[in-house]
């Protein structure tokens, strides 16, 4: 992995990412592919009209279905889904944590049960930096454990101490192991602490001894304000080398976007946009809209007249709240693709912004009106 910063503009940066699987530009988002598709869309769709650089897919879902035999016998995520460019891999911490009824953290791992089965198994810093090695992703994710909001000092001292803990013994499994398949594999590790400065500070000053070739920060967007978010969030992106790509887990709204990359975040994932497009909500350069509502019901003008998608132009407003009440299977199929346009072209935007010196005027002009409920 090679990652260069073009442009900085004060802490917001511009940088170019290169993986075996391709070239990425940062800052980027990356659309949610959690169980080896990005739901409602294909993956020429993908790659042809959303532009996406990377997806990421999650090692827990995987590895529940369709299993990692069947990926390691395809040879790999990318064979398996059709997919050419990079892929990032969670480790299924995350999914672990939010299983809370069903799950036991202890020193050795996880213990849990499948949502879909109820069959038993044990997630642990090894096993699951072997089940991504078997799934081929580009970046890899260390196994930590998210922390709750809120929780108490000492529960956030003790899980920061688990996740060091664990890390180490992912690391060490990462480098006695070799790639299944004909490229190399990058592994991050996760950046925890709760919404404790000198726990956060704490953390990130410890993975950054891991000498990776990036960083994550996890634990954030799980209940917080999002003013303790964007300090976090900062005081981490301080701390973590300027020359690797600094990646914030499962983050967010627009607004949440353009106020970590002002703080020195590269990359981004986050189910938003494709979840909230299945409920109908839309994300547009002009602000948000239910297109659910009856207004919309004779409304002909386009979905969003600020985004230059040729595709998008097909289809008005009232075709697609049509399909919407209708239930229709092709309205998640356009509704999920102008939000995913819509997030690739506000970080592009971010880009061009950086590069003209311009991103924090230019972002203080437009949240305004892209957070607006139209």
């Amino acid at each position: 992995m090679q990652f260069t910063v073009i442009k900085q503009e004060q802490k917001a940066r511009v940088g170019n990412l290169i993986t075996a699987s391709g070239s990425i530009n940062t800052p980027i988002f990356m659309p949610v592919g959690t169980s080896g598709t990005v739901k409602a869309v294909h993956q020429r769709e993908l790659e042809q009209i959303i532009e996406a650089e990377i997806i990421l897919a999650n090692t827990y879902h995987l590895f529940l279905r369709p299993k990692l035999d069947i990926l390691q016998q395809s040879g790999g995520l990318h064979k398996f889904m059709g997919w050419k460019k990079p892929i990032l891999t969670d480790s299924g911490g995350y999914q672990v944590f939010s299983l809370s009824d069903i799950r036991k953290i202890k020193e050795e791992g996880v213990y849990f049960r499948s949502h879909i089965d109820g069959s038993k198994h044990l997630f642990t810093p090894e096993n699951v930096v072997d089940a991504q090695r078997k799934i081929g992703s580009d970046i890899m994710m260390a196994f930590d454990e998210c922390t709750p909001y809120p929780c108490e000092y000492s529960y956030a001292l003790d899980s920061m101490n688990r996740t060091h803990r664990w890390l180490q013994r992912g690391l060490s499994q990462f480098n006695q192991t070799k790639s299944l398949y004909d490229f190399e594999q990058n592994f991050f590790p996760i950046v925890q602490g709760s919404v404790f400065e000198d726990l956060r500070k704490m953390s990130a000053e410890y993975v950054i001894t891991q000498q990776t070739n990036g960083y994550a920060i996890g634990g954030l967007s799980v209940g917080e304000p999002h003013q303790a978010m964007y300090e976090m969030t900062e005081l981490v992106c301080d701390i973590l080398p300027t020359n690797k790509p600094r990646y914030l887990m499962g983050v967010g709204t627009p607004q949440n976007i353009l106020e970590a990359i002002a703080v020195g975040v590269d990359m981004f994932d986050c189910v938003l946009p494709t979840r909230n497009a299945r409920n109908g909500m839309l994300f547009t350069t002009n602000g948000i809209i239910n297109i659910k509502n009856k207004k919309f019901a004779n409304d002909f003008s386009a979905i969003d007249d600020g985004l230059d998608v040729a595709y998008l132009k097909n289809y008005s407003k009232a075709y697609l709240r049509h399909l919407v009440v209708s239930n229709e299977i092709l309205a998640c199929q356009i509704a999920t693709i102008q939000n995913l346009c819509f997030y690739l072209w506000l970080v592009r935007k971010a880009r061009q912004q950086i590069l003209c010196n311009n991103f924090y005027k230019w972002k203080a002009d437009i949240i305004s009106t892209i957070m607006r409920r139209l």
